[in-house]
């Protein structure tokens, strides 16, 4: 305040209030004041800069990022005419639908002609089954006829030789007979020369000198004729031997065969019967399936004649993608799997929840057609990139909204 005898001072006679006049106190004050304002400010700008700092050092960022997946290329296994396709470019579909028909109606012929030959087969394998133990018992049968014939034989050549004894012994006995004949008949010659015994006497000794003789010529006929009869008994033998010997080492053989060819038959069989599967799964090849439920593009057209393995049409598991985010190889220290990422996606203007799953072995241009060579030419160091799999928080891509291809931009939180 202004003291009461103070003149006036010339800001006041001019019609200007006059100052405020500020007291030693009141400076100080003020001066006190501004410090703290400066000193909060100070502290302002150091929390927020520290928070900043902590803020930015907690995570790692990169906008070299896409979503990724495993495209599925469906391509036809069989050759034939495409007939009908079941859906439309961008369509989502589930495994096991019916995307796309080839022309079954040849396929079905060869199942068919196929189940025929394996009818076939099977027929001709029971029938050599069947022939088995037909030729087991005639073989054996064979063996024991054979065996039964030598002994018969053996039997006929013991009674043609005891046949044969009683030929000889009817054959002595007749010459013996023959030389008292011949003898009584020399000796009546005599008598009846001499006239001492009747010419009917005599007659008779020569009858039966005659008929003694012809006895002999008889007994020497059957001898020979028995001796014939043991030959023929012998050789009968030797032919049923060889038989029985035949039939001994031809039996094994001849089951052997039978079986072998039943073996055969039995394993044609199984040919045709594995032919008529291949037929079958050609035919059932002529409905292609989806593999995985995704959405289906770039697909083949009605009309198209096929091969086996070409590409007809692209299925994109839209359920199982994740993230391939592309950082500098600066940034790798701080990376480790498992730790929380939340990325942008730039199509759906939409922020998602992820984890690291793991690190790539070597940076992306090592997996080019022509990977860099540092050993030739000038040398400059360029920043390296390696690709980083990151995977989706179960239920973030519910909505299925995600297409592989699609940029984002992830955020590793490293604290």
């Amino acid at each position: 305040m202004a003291k009461e005898n103070e003149p006036p001072s010339p800001d006041a006679s001019a019609g200007i209030p006059p100052r405020p006049t500020v007291t030693r106190p009141q400076r100080r004050w003020r001066r006190r004041r501004n410090m703290l304002l400066l000193l909060a400010g100070i502290v302002v700008v150091f929390v927020a800069g520290l928070w900043l700092w902590r803020y930015f050092s907690s995570y790692e960022t990169t906008d070299d990022a896409q979503v990724d997946a495993h495209l599925y290329p469906v391509s036809a296994r069989i050759s034939g005419y495409v007939v009908r396709v079941n859906v439309d470019d961008n369509q989502y579909v589930k495994e096991g639908t019916v995307l796309v028909e080839i022309d079954p109606k040849d396929y079905q012929v060869a199942v068919d002609q196929a189940r025929a030959d394996l009818a076939n087969a099977v027929a001709t394998a029971q029938s050599l089954h069947i022939d088995v133990p037909i030729t087991t018992t005639t073989t054996t049968s064979q063996m024991q006829t054979t065996a039964a014939d030598v002994e018969n034989n053996r039997a006929g050549i013991a009674a043609a030789e005891k046949q044969l004894a009683a030929a000889n012994a009817q054959l002595e006995e007749a010459q013996a007979n023959d030389v008292k004949a011949q003898q009584d008949l020399a000796r009546y010659k005599l008598l009846v020369d001499k006239e001492e015994v009747a010419r009917q006497t005599y007659d008779t000794a020569l009858a039966t000198a005659r008929s003694t003789a012809a006895a002999v010529t008889a007994a020497r006929a059957n001898a020979e004729a028995a001796q014939h009869s043991v030959e023929q008994a012998r050789s009968r033998l030797a032919s049923a031997e060889a038989s029985s010997n035949q039939a001994v080492q031809t039996a094994p053989k001849q089951v052997a065969a039978t079986q072998a060819r039943a073996l055969s038959a039995q394993a044609t069989v199984e040919q045709k019967r594995a032919a008529v599967a291949q037929a079958e799964l050609n035919l059932q090849y002529t409905k292609i399936v989806a593999p995985v439920n995704g959405a289906v593009t770039k697909r083949v057209v009605v009309g198209m004649n096929v091969s086996p393995g070409q590409q007809l049409l692209t299925v994109v598991p839209l359920e199982d993608v994740w993230i391939t985010a592309n950082f500098k190889e600066t940034q790798l220290p701080y990376l480790c799997p498992g730790q929380p990422v939340q990325f942008y996606v730039d199509s759906n203007k939409r922020s998602y929840k992820g984890r690291v799953d793991s690190i790539s072995g070597a940076t992306g241009p090592l997996f080019s057609l022509f990977p860099p060579e540092n050993a030739t030419g000038n040398y400059v160091k360029i920043v390296q990139r390696v690709p980083v799999k990151i995977t989706l928080d179960p239920g973030e891509n519910s909505d299925l909204q995600l297409r592989p291809g699609v940029n984002v931009v992830p955020k590793v939180y490293i604290r």
